[in-house]
């Protein structure tokens, strides 16, 4: 007999979710507050179930896709979860994840926390990244569904949080990359040059970009800081630069001010003269 699958949460993501199972061949049920946004799905081949608690009995995995770890509460409160293998892929903490885990482990259910580190258009690819963490029990049952949603999968281990600390680290290293590279953009229009280049050149240089990520990720573990290539001093200057030319361009010189201040803390703590991985200790 076929896995059951039901589908917690009909927005963008989940709806594309629901989608790419349904096109592997998958028995697919789907649930959301509006039933409207399930008609593509039930064309498509997913049955439709209004009864939460229905929906769940007669399913074996339980994927959501919800707003948040509340959301997911309000709807699955009070439903069974004994035997199932439920799998959050909403957005949360590490310690909304550790709180679930223990409350729906004691309902009965096999638990596995789960954070898409993509879009919804890019859904479905091999090299699509999810982290995951939690049973391996759970693991084990809902790879393979998993895989459909992203080939990129990665399981972290049974701490619960695991998945949500690495998705949140990692989108603080993406979301960081990309205010910088908008400052930069304000800088290109400041001189009447053109963004678009500078996308392009900063994707043509991201290898040597990521290797410098890398390296100064093996100082921090290493508490390496001696012996810089280029100091805090000098990286420091960049930003007293970059405030500057903010007043004379007039444009916004938030993101720079902020960085300003970062290294003026760390040399105002002595570490001028270490390497920029040095920050890491002002940040502690």
């Amino acid at each position: 007999m076929k896995e059951k699958i039901l589908m917690i949460g009909l927005g963008a993501m989940g709806s594309v979710l629901a989608r790419l199972l349904l096109e592997q061949g998958k028995q697919v049920t789907v649930w959301n507050r509006s039933e409207a946004k399930a008609g593509k799905l039930v064309e498509a081949g997913a049955v439709f179930t209004a009864d939460i608690h229905r929906a769940v009995a007669e399913n074996d995995i339980i994927l959501v896709c919800l707003l948040d770890y509340p959301a997911t509460e309000q709807v699955l409160a009070g439903v069974s979860l004994e035997g199932k293998t439920v799998v959050q892929l909403s957005t949360g903490t590490p310690q909304d994840a550790r709180s679930m885990a223990a409350s729906f482990t004691e309902r009965g259910a096999a638990y596995l926390d789960g954070a898409i580190l993509a879009t919804p258009s890019q859904m479905g690819a091999a090299e699509t990244p999810i982290f995951l963490s939690g049973s391996v029990v759970a693991w084990k049952h809902a790879e393979p569904a998993l895989r459909i949603l992203g080939g990129g999968l990665r399981y972290m281990g049974e701490a619960p949080g695991a998945a949500s600390a690495w998705d949140l680290a990692a989108l603080s290293s993406m979301f960081g990359m990309m205010i910088g590279f908008l400052n930069g953009a304000g800088i290109m229009e400041s001189e009447g040059m053109s963004v678009a280049d500078l996308g392009q050149m900063v994707r043509d240089i991201s290898p040597v970009l990521g290797q410098m990520i890398k390296d100064t990720g093996d100082d921090v573990h290493q508490q390496r800081y001696a012996e810089p290539q280029s100091s805090i001093d000098i990286c420091a200057g960049t930003f007293d630069l970059m405030v500057r030319l903010s007043a004379e361009n007039k444009i916004d010189g938030g993101f720079a001010g902020f960085a300003q201040q970062m290294f003026r803390k760390a040399q105002d703590a002595g570490f001028g003269q270490e390497r920029i991985s040095a920050l890491m200790k002002t940040l502690r």
